[in-house]
């Protein structure tokens, strides 16, 4: 087994400015529309308080209705199209930086793995959603 406190990094350079990123990432109107990792589920529900202490919940369900699970946690720090770091339900930490390039925006995002699934899985899964994240915004901006 791993241990508890491993990290694991995703990134992708968005093309379109960190304001529209910042908006695209904690908007609920725009979480519904990326918060996935493949196109059988959706997240037909987002709630976001982006401040400190501030709660965050997204509903993630399969579209067939097999499952669906809550995602949520509470905010550590918020610095505006820079910087979100919370901590998750079952405990474990996120980081995601916000990095202007130009027009466009580079977004890393470093998690606490878990200890149920290989790194690999959570490492392609959490991939799956910032993929997601920048064909939206790209689409949208």
């Amino acid at each position: 087994m791993e241990s508890v406190n491993q990290t694991i990094t995703v990134e992708t350079t968005v093309h379109a400015p960190a304001e529209k990123v910042w908006e695209f990432w904690t908007e609920p109107q725009h979480i519904t529309k990326w918060s996935f990792a493949s196109d059988d589920w959706h997240a037909p529900n987002a709630e976001n308080d982006l401040r400190v202490g501030g709660k965050f919940l997204t509903r993630l369900e399969a579209k067939d209705g097999s499952f669906g699970f809550d995602l949520g946690g509470v905010y550590d720090e918020v610095r505006t199209n820079e910087f979100i770091s919370y901590t998750m339900g079952d405990g474990r930490k996120v980081q995601i930086t916000f990095i202007r390039q130009e027009n466009d925006t580079k977004v890393i995002e470093v998690f606490d793995a878990e200890t149920t699934h290989s790194i690999e899985m959570q490492q392609a899964g959490w991939q799956a959603f910032l993929d997601n994240f920048k064909k939206y915004s790209e689409i949208s901006k």
